[in-house]
């Protein structure tokens, strides 16, 4: 059994430098690692955010997302959930893009279109 079944050191606890007790073990330090690439991944950066709204601005909305958008402006939420769930795959795509719709409504009430 070594040492790395004990739930103290995975927690970053100091060892004692003691052969017996919760915390036995040589004295070490933790070591400071840095950040993995697979941590970063996916993360939008201010230049991928300016690219997609342009390319929002210049193709618009796709067929589905404007069905999408007349369900949701005639009060039929959970349709439009349920029908973006069928287009898109999973539950937690349609509640994303049913998010970023209604926002969009939002907009273009506040706008005056």
């Amino acid at each position: 059994m070594g040492n790395s079944s004990n739930p103290a050191h995975k927690a970053g606890v100091p060892r004692t430098g003691l052969v017996w007790g919760i915390n036995r073990g040589h004295k070490t330090e933790r070591r400071v690692l840095p950040q993995r690439p697979s941590r970063r991944k996916g993360a939008q950066t201010q230049r991928t955010q300016i690219v997609k709204s342009v390319v929002r601005e210049v193709a618009g909305f796709a067929p589905y997302e404007r069905r999408a958008m007349e369900l949701i402006r005639n009060s039929k939420d959970k349709r439009a959930r349920k029908f973006m769930k069928r287009r898109l795959g999973t539950l937690r795509r349609a509640k994303f893009t049913m998010e970023r719709l209604t926002n969009t409504i939002a907009e273009q009430r506040r706008a005056g279109h």
